[in-house]
């Protein structure tokens, strides 16, 4: 994998960037859709590339509870198994560590955890099972084990899980740097910098990692319940200590303010369910803000969507329309409605780089 930053803003610390990799070329800044299990709900493949999505996001940890990663591998690799002929980056299950509470342990050696789908059958999740597993994934962006800390947590908790996290992370590109001389190994492998909402911790923690040379540094542990100023604040200042000539990937955060906020602090990566999760609630971006399908006001609107949207949804059907099928319960709202809330987002996010290149932003 090979990154280059192309132009650096002069009004801020925004770049565009290209991202090279053995399935293609992704320019950045980039939003990345999110297909949790293999798919992004919803919408085929196709409909997913025609959205000009450049990569997208797969979870270790649902696709190692089902199908399997070693189903995906006799597959072929995720690639071939769901259709997709892109870049797919696949976050390791830490997100899970900090959700599913409830059913795990947290030990030096890793995770233990009972399955969340029927809360039997117990696994282990170790730092170098998780690279193991994404290999046989065959993505091309691989995320270490990492402990995503509760926002409200005491720095006394935060920095034992720092702490645990960078050794993971250590074993990890240890683990991973002994298999790269591998027939398939043309993976990347990014470090996640954690440390909660102590910019201290941070610090240690971009320091640390730079040191382990990764091929990108995502900044983990935002978005998980936060003041959004807090999500900023970190997201600004963990930045500013990453690698330069590395990609920066902003975990979990995307919606259009987020996105504004922080591509000018210089994050190059982002990745949000939101916008497949909101459409299945009826919501849809807009650039006055988020709206409601269902709100009454709409019933007699014959306007797109969103007026200067390009999307299949926003040239072909009115508000009332999409309206009329939300309250039928019409599957056909979910994908329209998905459609043009992903289309909106990469619209956003060339829209920026556009005026990156020509110090606009």
């Amino acid at each position: 994998m090979k990154f280059t930053v192309v132009k650096q803003s002069r009004k801020s610390r925004a770049r565009a960037g290209l991202l090279e990799t053995a399935r293609g070329v992704i320019e950045t800044p980039v939003f990345m859709p999110v297909g949790t299990l293999g798919t992004v709900k919803s919408l085929t493949p196709a409909l997913v590339a025609e959205q000009g999505a450049q990569i997208i996001l797969s979870n270790t940890y649902h696709l190692f509870l089902r199908p399997g990663a070693d189903l995906i591998a006799r597959a072929g690799g995720l690639h071939k198994f769901m259709s997709w002929d892109r870049p797919i980056l696949t976050d390791s299950g830490g997100f899970q560590v900090f959700s599913l509470a409830r059913l795990r342990k947290i030990t030096a050696d890793g995770v233990e955890f009972q399955s969340h789908l029927d809360g039997g059958a117990s696994h282990k999740f170790t730092p170098e099972l998780v690279v193991d597993i994404q290999r046989k994934l065959g993505s091309d962006i691989m995320m270490p084990l990492d402990i995503c800390s509760a926002p409200d947590s005491p720095k006394a908790k935060v920095a034992e899980d720092l702490r645990l996290t960078l050794e993971w992370e250590k074993r990890a590109g240890e683990h991973f740097a002994a298999a790269a001389g591998a027939p398939d190994s043309a993976q990347a492998l990014f470090g996640i910098a954690q440390g909660g909402m102590y910019e201290d911790l941070r610090r240690e923690a971009a320091q640390c990692l730079a040191e382990l040379n990764f091929s990108g540094y995502a900044i983990g542990g935002v978005s998980v319940g936060e003041p959004e100023e807090d999500l900023y604040r970190i997201a600004e200042y963990t930045a500013g200590l990453l690698p330069p000539d590395k990609p920066r990937y902003l975990m979990g955060v995307g919606l259009p303010q987020n996105l504004l906020r922080c591509v000018p602090c210089g994050i190059d990566m982002f990745d949000a369910v939101l916008p497949t999760r909101l459409a299945r609630h009826n919501s849809f971006f807009t650039p006055a803000g988020q709206e409601n399908l269902l709100n009454a006001r709409y019933a007699e609107d014959f306007a797109p969507l969103a007026a200067d949207c390009d999307c299949y949804a926003c040239r072909n059907f009115s508000r009332a329309y999409i309206r009329h099928l939300a309250q039928a319960r019409e599957i056909l709202a979910i994908v329209l409605l998905t459609i043009h809330n992903i289309r909106y987002l990469l619209n956003l996010m060339r829209a920026m780089r556009s005026q990156i290149l020509n110090d606009e932003l």
